[in-house]
């Protein structure tokens, strides 16, 4: 099936917008209230239509630089993070007040490529940002540029604006850009250059276009737009890339309107899930279930509750992807786990109710999720 801007946008529950700080600071000269105002508008409009909606904004380090006078931005990585730390402020307030303006609640999340590295980080921030969505709020993201240990890079919130579509399982991911899209060529420089309405996300093509990673044009530019939606079609979003101050663009592009480039996803985002789950070889352990959930799983694609298990075998953590095998001990699916294997251990054969009682506390009342379980052929 051949996708397209009407059907990926206009069919998409849950939405990763990335804005970056070229437009949220207005080329640098300080937050631009006015434009995050209609961003946060097109977003509460979104949130009413039923869709949940993450943000991913940069502009913390140039409004950090305009409250502490400085005209040039610093090249000491201390400079650019103590601007980071004064520019937060003033960038979560500003979405704070718009976003409660149009009728919504927000937090603040600062996340940095290590919180989404480790397995244990990761989890909790997913569930933080589901757990978020879930009670009406919606999160504003920015990479932690307080804390970072390497260089602050221009443009590295296309990449966080990919990964958190992989976080949080998105069904697209909108990049708003100071440019209208992605052409064959830099515009600037070749006058043959045409506009490329919809691609492949993760051509190879794309990435010539782009002008490649060390080129004037790639460097922070396009380049970490397109690989940032080859990084989330890896989970099955599609990704749009478009100018921020189109109006309505968000709205529009939700309605099926083709704005921008559309960089498709081959696999649906179910399907992305449980390929991976299904590919998985590295298994660290396993969990036995009995005959009664069994058939719940083969025929009613049910979650794996704690009651039905009745053994646990290896060393797994929390997140890590295990296998499901009856009383004969056959693989009957795999799933990833919510629980850890000691944990489980104490649940075999417990209703879920007792899961606090049991562990001092309750992640999911699930073994595995029925969303992320797979079942074997």
């Amino acid at each position: 099936m051949t996708l397209s801007t009407s059907t990926v946008l206009r069919d998409a529950r849950r939405i990763v917008v990335k804005v970056g700080s070229s437009l949220v600071t207005n080329e640098g000269r300080g937050l631009d209230e006015e434009a995050i105002g209609e961003w946060c508008r097109q977003l509460g409009a979104l949130v009413r239509d039923g869709r949940e909606v993450i943000m991913v904004s940069s502009g913390a380090i140039a409004e950090g630089m305009k409250r502490l006078g400085w005209t040039t931005r610093p090249q000491e990585l201390h400079e650019l993070q103590a601007a980071a730390a004064v520019g937060q402020m003033g960038l979560a307030h500003m979405y704070e007040t718009k976003l409660r303006e149009n009728g919504l609640g927000s937090a603040q999340v600062l996340l940095t490529h290590a919180d989404l590295a480790d397995r244990e980080r990761y989890l909790n921030a997913r569930s933080t940002l589901l757990t978020l969505l879930t009670h009406g709020v919606l999160p504003v993201i920015n990479e932690n540029d307080t804390v970072v240990n390497d260089e602050i890079k221009f443009g590295d919130n296309d990449t966080l604006g990919a990964l958190v579509a992989n976080l949080v399982e998105a069904d697209a991911l909108i990049i708003l850009t100071d440019q209208k899209g992605l052409y064959t060529a830099d515009p600037r420089r070749d006058p043959a250059a045409t506009f490329v309405h919809e691609a492949r996300a993760g051509d190879a093509k794309l990435e010539e276009m782009a002008g490649g990673a060390g080129s004037s044009i790639g460097k922070g530019g396009m380049i970490t737009k397109i690989l940032a939606a080859k990084r989330a079609a890896g989970s099955g979003a599609s990704t749009v890339i478009a100018w921020g101050r189109e109006p309505d663009a968000l709205v529009r592009l939700t309605q099926g309107e083709a704005i921008g480039t559309l960089l498709v996803a081959q696999t649906q985002k179910q399907q992305a899930r449980k390929q991976w789950m299904a590919d998985h070889l590295q298994l660290r352990g396993s969990v036995t279930i009995d005959d009664g959930a069994v058939n719940k799983l083969k025929s009613d694609g049910s979650s794996l509750l704690p009651i039905g298990m009745t053994g646990v075998d290896g060393d797994f953590s929390r997140g890590e992807v295990i296998a499901i095998l009856d009383g004969q001990g056959q693989e009957i699916a795999r799933g990833l786990a919510n629980y850890a294997a000691a944990e489980a251990r104490l649940l075999c054969r417990k209703p879920s109710g007792k899961m606090t009682e049991l562990l001092g506390y309750a992640a999911e009342p699930e073994m595995v999720h029925r969303d992320n379980l797979v079942l074997s052929k």
